[in-house]
Protein backbone atom coordinates (compact mmCIF):
# COMPACT_ATOMS: atom_id res chain seq x y z
CA UNK A 1 0.00 0.00 0.00
CA UNK A 2 1.18 3.41 -0.53
CA UNK A 3 2.14 6.11 2.01
CA UNK A 4 -1.86 7.73 2.80
CA UNK A 5 0.26 11.38 3.10
CA UNK A 6 2.75 10.69 0.16
CA UNK A 7 4.33 14.45 -0.88
CA UNK A 8 5.79 14.44 -4.70
CA UNK A 9 8.52 16.75 -4.47
CA UNK A 10 10.21 17.86 -8.24
CA UNK A 11 13.33 19.59 -7.80
CA UNK A 12 14.15 21.12 -11.52
CA UNK A 13 17.45 21.65 -12.09
CA UNK A 14 19.91 22.82 -15.32
CA UNK A 15 22.83 20.02 -16.36
CA UNK A 16 26.13 20.82 -14.07
CA UNK A 17 23.78 22.56 -11.08
CA UNK A 18 24.94 20.37 -7.95
CA UNK A 19 21.95 18.25 -8.49
CA UNK A 20 23.22 15.08 -7.81
CA UNK A 21 24.52 15.99 -4.56
CA UNK A 22 21.44 17.48 -3.55
CA UNK A 23 19.62 14.29 -4.24
CA UNK A 24 22.24 12.72 -2.41
CA UNK A 25 21.30 14.88 0.40
CA UNK A 26 17.22 14.37 0.48
CA UNK A 27 18.64 10.35 0.36
CA UNK A 28 19.87 10.59 3.60
CA UNK A 29 16.83 11.58 5.22
CA UNK A 30 14.66 9.15 6.95
CA UNK A 31 11.40 9.81 5.71
CA UNK A 32 12.45 10.20 2.04
CA UNK A 33 13.36 8.14 -1.26
CA UNK A 34 14.59 9.78 -4.20
CA UNK A 35 14.12 9.26 -8.32
CA UNK A 36 17.29 9.96 -10.39
CA UNK A 37 16.10 11.97 -13.55
CA UNK A 38 13.01 9.96 -14.97
CA UNK A 39 12.71 11.65 -18.43
CA UNK A 40 16.20 11.01 -19.55
CA UNK A 41 15.25 8.60 -21.77
CA UNK A 42 12.34 10.40 -23.12
CA UNK A 43 14.95 13.57 -23.84
CA UNK A 44 16.78 10.83 -25.67
CA UNK A 45 14.55 9.48 -27.65
CA UNK A 46 13.29 12.71 -29.42
CA UNK A 47 16.80 13.50 -30.49
CA UNK A 48 19.57 12.24 -31.70
CA UNK A 49 22.23 13.88 -29.61
CA UNK A 50 25.38 11.48 -28.93
CA UNK A 51 25.43 11.87 -25.36
CA UNK A 52 27.71 9.43 -23.32
CA UNK A 53 25.67 5.39 -22.95
CA UNK A 54 22.58 6.77 -24.94
CA UNK A 55 21.68 3.38 -25.63
CA UNK A 56 21.84 2.13 -22.24
CA UNK A 57 19.82 5.05 -20.84
CA UNK A 58 16.72 4.59 -23.51
CA UNK A 59 17.14 1.19 -22.58
CA UNK A 60 16.75 1.80 -18.83
CA UNK A 61 13.37 3.93 -18.56
CA UNK A 62 10.31 4.63 -20.85
CA UNK A 63 10.51 6.51 -23.90
CA UNK A 64 7.07 8.11 -23.56
CA UNK A 65 7.12 11.16 -21.67
CA UNK A 66 3.48 10.63 -21.02
CA UNK A 67 4.43 7.08 -19.08
CA UNK A 68 6.43 9.06 -16.69
CA UNK A 69 4.09 11.82 -16.16
CA UNK A 70 1.92 9.29 -14.85
CA UNK A 71 4.32 6.96 -13.20
CA UNK A 72 5.52 9.75 -11.05
CA UNK A 73 2.43 11.77 -10.02
CA UNK A 74 0.05 8.65 -9.64
CA UNK A 75 1.74 5.67 -9.15
CA UNK A 76 3.19 5.02 -5.54
CA UNK A 77 6.66 5.97 -4.59
CA UNK A 78 9.40 3.19 -5.14
CA UNK A 79 9.83 2.96 -1.77
CA UNK A 80 7.10 3.05 1.65
CA UNK A 81 8.12 6.49 2.59
CA UNK A 82 6.16 9.92 2.88
CA UNK A 83 8.08 11.83 0.82
CA UNK A 84 9.19 10.88 -2.53
CA UNK A 85 11.90 13.72 -3.89
CA UNK A 86 12.12 13.65 -7.73
CA UNK A 87 15.18 14.98 -9.42
CA UNK A 88 14.16 16.43 -12.96
CA UNK A 89 16.88 17.69 -14.97
CA UNK A 90 14.91 21.07 -16.88
CA UNK A 91 16.60 20.43 -20.13
CA UNK A 92 14.97 17.21 -21.03
CA UNK A 93 11.44 18.85 -20.99
CA UNK A 94 9.82 20.48 -23.66
CA UNK A 95 7.27 23.23 -24.17
CA UNK A 96 4.29 20.51 -24.90
CA UNK A 97 5.30 18.84 -21.59
CA UNK A 98 3.72 21.49 -19.91
CA UNK A 99 -0.06 20.22 -18.50
CA UNK A 100 -2.16 19.40 -15.28
CA UNK A 101 0.20 16.37 -14.57
CA UNK A 102 2.70 18.87 -13.23
CA UNK A 103 0.07 20.50 -10.98
CA UNK A 104 -0.15 17.42 -8.80
CA UNK A 105 3.63 17.75 -8.10
CA UNK A 106 5.29 19.79 -5.42
CA UNK A 107 7.98 22.05 -7.06
CA UNK A 108 11.29 23.66 -6.08
CA UNK A 109 14.16 24.68 -8.47
CA UNK A 110 18.05 24.58 -8.36
CA UNK A 111 19.93 26.95 -10.29
CA UNK A 112 23.15 28.05 -11.01
CA UNK A 113 25.64 30.44 -12.72
CA UNK A 114 25.23 29.99 -16.49
CA UNK A 115 28.83 30.37 -17.41
CA UNK A 116 29.57 27.79 -14.66
CA UNK A 117 27.32 25.72 -15.99
CA UNK A 118 28.32 25.81 -19.75
CA UNK A 119 32.01 25.58 -18.45
CA UNK A 120 31.03 22.58 -16.59
CA UNK A 121 28.84 20.90 -18.99
CA UNK A 122 31.17 21.25 -22.34
CA UNK A 123 34.15 19.23 -20.31
CA UNK A 124 31.65 16.04 -20.93
CA UNK A 125 29.84 17.12 -23.61
CA UNK A 126 31.05 20.19 -25.81
CA UNK A 127 28.13 21.11 -27.68
CA UNK A 128 25.18 22.90 -25.92
CA UNK A 129 22.59 25.18 -27.07
CA UNK A 130 20.25 27.64 -24.50
CA UNK A 131 17.42 24.75 -23.78
CA UNK A 132 20.36 22.55 -22.35
CA UNK A 133 20.98 25.01 -20.13
CA UNK A 134 17.71 24.56 -18.84
CA UNK A 135 16.63 27.70 -17.78
CA UNK A 136 13.98 28.33 -20.71
CA UNK A 137 11.27 25.03 -19.00
CA UNK A 138 12.95 26.87 -15.69
CA UNK A 139 11.65 30.02 -16.57
CA UNK A 140 8.08 28.38 -18.17
CA UNK A 141 7.36 26.41 -14.99
CA UNK A 142 8.26 28.89 -13.14
CA UNK A 143 5.45 31.23 -14.07
CA UNK A 144 2.95 28.96 -14.12
CA UNK A 145 3.35 27.67 -10.59
CA UNK A 146 3.43 31.44 -9.42
CA UNK A 147 0.72 31.82 -11.41
CA UNK A 148 -1.91 28.93 -10.58
CA UNK A 149 -0.80 29.35 -6.60
CA UNK A 150 -0.32 32.66 -6.24
CA UNK A 151 3.41 32.58 -4.86
CA UNK A 152 6.71 31.78 -6.15
CA UNK A 153 8.09 28.20 -5.69
CA UNK A 154 11.49 27.96 -3.70
CA UNK A 155 14.32 28.57 -5.52
CA UNK A 156 17.60 27.87 -4.42
CA UNK A 157 21.41 28.83 -5.81
CA UNK A 158 23.94 26.23 -5.88
CA UNK A 159 26.57 28.71 -4.74
CA UNK A 160 25.00 29.26 -2.00
CA UNK A 161 24.50 25.81 -1.56
CA UNK A 162 27.74 24.98 -1.36
CA UNK A 163 29.04 27.79 0.62
CA UNK A 164 26.57 27.37 3.26
CA UNK A 165 24.97 23.97 3.32
CA UNK A 166 23.27 24.18 6.19
CA UNK A 167 21.68 27.30 6.39
CA UNK A 168 20.34 26.88 2.74
CA UNK A 169 18.89 23.51 3.25
CA UNK A 170 16.99 24.29 6.55
CA UNK A 171 15.27 27.23 4.63
CA UNK A 172 14.73 24.94 1.92
CA UNK A 173 13.21 22.93 4.03
CA UNK A 174 11.30 25.46 5.55
CA UNK A 175 9.91 26.96 2.35
CA UNK A 176 8.36 23.10 1.38
CA UNK A 177 7.04 22.68 5.22
CA UNK A 178 9.55 19.41 6.20
CA UNK A 179 11.07 19.16 8.96
CA UNK A 180 15.41 19.76 9.53
CA UNK A 181 17.38 16.51 9.49
CA UNK A 182 20.82 17.25 9.89
CA UNK A 183 21.53 13.44 8.18
CA UNK A 184 21.16 16.03 5.12
CA UNK A 185 24.52 17.10 4.97
CA UNK A 186 26.34 13.80 4.63
CA UNK A 187 26.45 10.52 2.42
CA UNK A 188 28.44 7.86 1.87
CA UNK A 189 30.87 8.04 -0.97
CA UNK A 190 30.88 6.04 -4.12
CA UNK A 191 28.01 5.00 -6.41
CA UNK A 192 24.29 4.57 -4.57
CA UNK A 193 21.50 2.57 -5.36
CA UNK A 194 19.16 5.11 -7.03
CA UNK A 195 21.51 6.34 -9.16
CA UNK A 196 20.93 6.21 -13.19
CA UNK A 197 22.80 3.52 -15.77
CA UNK A 198 23.81 7.58 -16.38
CA UNK A 199 25.99 7.81 -13.57
CA UNK A 200 29.21 6.61 -14.66
CA UNK A 201 29.48 9.33 -17.28
CA UNK A 202 28.35 11.99 -15.13
CA UNK A 203 28.80 11.42 -11.14
CA UNK A 204 32.69 11.06 -10.53
CA UNK A 205 32.73 14.32 -8.97
CA UNK A 206 29.51 13.45 -6.70
CA UNK A 207 30.86 10.01 -5.83
CA UNK A 208 34.25 11.43 -4.85
CA UNK A 209 32.69 13.58 -2.09
CA UNK A 210 30.24 12.82 1.76
CA UNK A 211 28.95 16.11 1.65
CA UNK A 212 28.94 19.71 0.66
CA UNK A 213 32.49 21.07 -1.46
CA UNK A 214 32.69 24.93 -0.89
CA UNK A 215 33.34 26.16 -4.77
CA UNK A 216 37.28 26.97 -4.90
CA UNK A 217 36.48 30.27 -7.01
CA UNK A 218 32.98 31.09 -5.77
CA UNK A 219 34.27 34.66 -4.93
CA UNK A 220 35.33 35.25 -8.59
CA UNK A 221 33.47 36.39 -11.29
CA UNK A 222 33.65 33.10 -14.11
CA UNK A 223 34.68 33.89 -17.27
CA UNK A 224 32.14 34.80 -20.20
CA UNK A 225 31.77 31.33 -22.30
CA UNK A 226 31.83 31.56 -25.89
CA UNK A 227 28.28 30.66 -26.61
CA UNK A 228 25.71 33.23 -28.44
CA UNK A 229 23.09 32.82 -26.11
CA UNK A 230 24.85 33.72 -22.75
CA UNK A 231 23.26 36.93 -22.58
CA UNK A 232 19.92 35.37 -22.82
CA UNK A 233 20.73 32.42 -19.95
CA UNK A 234 22.32 35.25 -17.61
CA UNK A 235 19.22 37.23 -17.97
CA UNK A 236 16.85 34.11 -16.78
CA UNK A 237 19.47 33.04 -14.52
CA UNK A 238 19.04 36.68 -12.93
CA UNK A 239 14.95 36.59 -12.66
CA UNK A 240 14.96 33.47 -10.85
CA UNK A 241 17.69 34.18 -8.34
CA UNK A 242 15.98 37.11 -7.37
CA UNK A 243 13.27 34.71 -5.66
CA UNK A 244 16.15 32.58 -3.72
CA UNK A 245 15.01 30.98 -0.88
CA UNK A 246 17.23 33.00 2.21
CA UNK A 247 20.15 30.92 3.37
Amino acid sequence: MPHPALRRIALWSGPRNLSTALMRSFSSRADCVVSDEPFYAAYLSGNDLAHPGREEVIASQPPDWRVVARQITEEPAPLDRPVWYQKHMAHHMTPEMIGPWLDRLEHAFLIRHPARVIASYCKVYPRMTLAETGLPWQARLFERIRSLRGAPPPVIDAAQLRARPEASLRALCAALGLTWDAAMLRWPAGPHPQDGVWAKHWYEGTWNTTGFVAEPEAETEPARPDVPFYDEALAIYESLRAHGVAA
